[in-house]
């Protein structure tokens, strides 16, 4: 009796019917999934400098979520339905929070970040000598010994933040599969397109909220209540600053957590909205019924299973139109994926911007057009009526139009900084050196010293010197940040004619071209995935469309398996490994050894960074190309036949085609 007894969909729970308490409770579930994966993807940089490693490592981090999804997504695909749902979905979000605590441990048993300085922020004098010409070794700092190295918290705590990555994909899982799942099985059919709406609008807030509290976390010290701000003696701009990566995370875990809670109290179905229970005598012999039904089909589910599954894989691979839109999501998603994952190191390396400002610009720029771009071209679809043809070619002309845009940022440029020894000589001419002999010149070969500290100094002739000692000054006065460095040998050197040849902290600020060819960039950026996201929902639909009514869900779950084994786990690390080959100057890790990378190439970060997706992207529009070619000759062919066919059969036909 109790299932024939279960609540309706419209009953009230605090004024508000059970199926919206769910609609709401999972919209927020949403936010904060979303929510979290943004803020995740905007501070990998920041987690890079942390833990003092390379961006190739960071991929692989970055690349865990997509592991912790993959391992249980068959499980709940197929479980989770015949469980309760919300409660499942319940369980997800408070796992999710879990993975979010497991990020942010680190930062609480790493200790206080130290910065590589030559400022002690307490006296007048410098902890890293100056260039003390014919003097010994002993001035210098001597390495700690490896013993000492062992008891300082290493820069392994970062498995904590890849375990916990894979943890937040896991309690990921259910969200989506068993919340929609839920709204279609008791929702009116005219009300789900807007219960899904909403659900979509909330895909959108979520990361426009994680973007704006990483912008916000960025520019706030790492070691946030526990250091004076009057003594960190660097900027957000400098390559060594660190910024509250850990705060945003635990805000996140936090609404996660409360994000699952109504799930908890919410039952396992209802009655349809619209209907109601039936009568008494009825629903007992209808729920005979039922109860045999299902059992009968708990009988034949393990037998069904083996019996349709290579069926359909097998119609699957057979499908070449399914099949080539899987080559072509694989390759734009590598494309993309890379792409957002160190657009936040682009712009910091590039345009000389602090990580706040550039995980700022990304989400002002870039979200709200895509929302606007989805909604149009789902429109677009809607009004006209498209067929699948036709969403093939307005897919593949709109995306191409974007792609020969695209490389418009080719020639969104800045000029390379000038760093003495890596980007410049030391006599101010145009020289890129990935080795470290070059930091050495006539003018601080007697200086003894350390060629692997990363301690900039901007000098009066606007070139950046990777340490007072290397840039041959002799002299400083000041305190903290207003420290200045007089008497410097290599800023004379470089034919700077001047009676007071001075260094401050800091590299160099970047030229007022590069203000504003980051302004061009980012609007080519908002212009491009505006018309992109036009042809997202048409892309979509040749999909959808190409698939039978009985594989569409076995259909689009290979094809979300295929991008996330293809596309989201290799592409971060390979990107990252790409990125890592254009370092410059390598940070050093305490007890020796490279750690972060301090300053790139930026010119060959450019063309690698830009160059790989638009390769991906080229080689995509091949099987695009095919695509169109089948999709033609099919429509030919039932054009041939409704011709010929009678009346009745060409209505069938026409009804097909849309």
């Amino acid at each position: 009796m109790k299932d024939a007894e279960k609540p309706r969909a419209g009953d009230k729970f605090c004024c508000i019917s059970k199926l919206k308490v769910f609609l709401l409770a999972l919209s927020l579930a949403y936010v904060g999934k979303t929510m979290s994966g943004a803020y995740m993807n905007s501070m990998y940089t920041q987690i890079e400098k942390q833990f003092n490693i390379p961006a190739s490592l960071v991929g692989i981090i970055n690349g865990s979520f997509e592991i912790g999804n993959l391992l249980l997504i068959a499980f709940v695909s197929y479980f989770g339905a015949k469980l309760h749902r919300p409660r499942v979905i319940a369980l997800g979000c408070t796992i999710m929070s879990f993975g979010c605590l497991l990020i942010s441990l680190p930062h609480f048993l790493f200790g206080r970040y130290h910065i590589e300085s030559s400022i002690s922020p307490q006296e007048n004098f410098s902890v890293m000598p100056l260039c003390f010409v014919n003097q010994t070794l002993l001035s210098l700092p001597t390495e700690e010994p490896s013993t000492e190295c062992e008891k300082e918290p290493g820069s392994s705590l970062w498995i904590f933040v890849m375990v916990g990555n894979i943890v937040r994909g896991m309690g990921e899982t259910p969200i989506m599969p068993l919340g929609v799942s839920y709204l279609e099985d008791f929702a009116k059919a005219e009300n789900s397109p807007f219960y899904l709406g909403c659900l979509q609008t909330a895909t959108v807030v979520g990361p426009f909220l994680g973007l704006l509290l990483a912008s916000f976390c960025a520019q706030l010290f790492v070691d946030l209540g526990s250091v004076d701000a009057e003594d960190i003696t660097i900027t957000a701009t400098d390559a060594r600053w660190v910024g509250a990566w850990w705060l945003g995370i635990l805000i996140c875990a936090s609404l996660n957590l409360l994000a699952g809670i109504p799930f908890w109290f919410l039952p396992k179905s209802l009655v349809k909205e619209g209907e109601t229970n039936e009568p008494e005598e009825t629903s007992k012999n209808s729920l005979v019924t039922l109860q045999e039904n299902d059992t009968n089909e708990a009988k034949q589910t393990m037998y069904e299973i083996t019996k349709d599954f290579i069926p359909f894989l097998k119609a699957l691979f057979c499908n070449p139109v399914y099949m080539l839109f899987i080559c072509i999501t694989v390759l734009q998603f590598n494309a993309f994926i890379g792409m957002i994952s160190f657009m936040p190191k682009y712009l910091e390396q590039q345009f000389g911007k602090s990580a706040s400002d550039a995980i700022f610009l990304i989400g002002v720029y870039n979200l709200p057009v895509i929302c606007v771009g989805y909604f149009s071209g789902g429109l677009l679809m809607k009004k006209f009526k498209i067929n699948i043809y036709q969403a093939a070619n307005i897919a593949f002309w709109v995306s191409l139009l974007e792609y020969l845009l695209y490389f418009a940022a080719y020639w969104t440029v800045c000029d390379t900084s000038p760093v003495a020894g890596l980007t410049v000589s030391y006599k101010g001419t145009e020289q890129v050196s990935y080795e470290e002999y070059t930091l050495l010149a006539g003018c601080n070969r007697d200086c003894d010293c350390s060629l692997k500290t990363w301690d900039p100094v901007c000098g009066n002739n606007g070139i950046t010197y990777v340490s007072p000692c290397l840039a041959g000054c002799k002299v400083s006065r000041g305190t903290r940040k207003s420290v200045v460095f007089e008497n410097c040998t290599c800023v004379a050197a470089s034919g700077f004619s001047s009676q007071n040849v001075s260094a401050i902290l800091g590299q160099c600020d970047g030229g007022e071209n590069c203000d504003k060819m980051l302004h061009y960039f980012l609007v080519l950026s908002l212009v491009c995935s505006f018309i992109y996201s036009l042809a997202a929902m048409p892309g979509y639909m040749v999909l959808i469309r190409s698939l039978k009514p009985e594989e569409k869900s076995f259909g689009v779950g290979i094809h979300g398996l295929a991008s996330r084994v293809f596309a989201g786990i290799p592409s971060p690390i390979y990107f990252g490994a790409l990125i890592d080959t254009t370092c410059l100057k390598w940070g050093t890790m305490t007890c020796g050894g490279e750690g972060a990378c301090r300053m790139y190439d930026i010119v060959t970060y450019r063309w690698l960074y830009l160059g790989l997706p638009a390769l991906l992207r080229g080689v995509s529009y091949i099987p695009s190309a095919i695509i169109l070619l089948i999709l033609k000759k099919k429509l030919k062919s039932e054009n041939q036949v409704l011709l010929n066919a009678p009346v009745e059969m060409q209505n069938k036909v026409q009804e097909a085609l849309k």
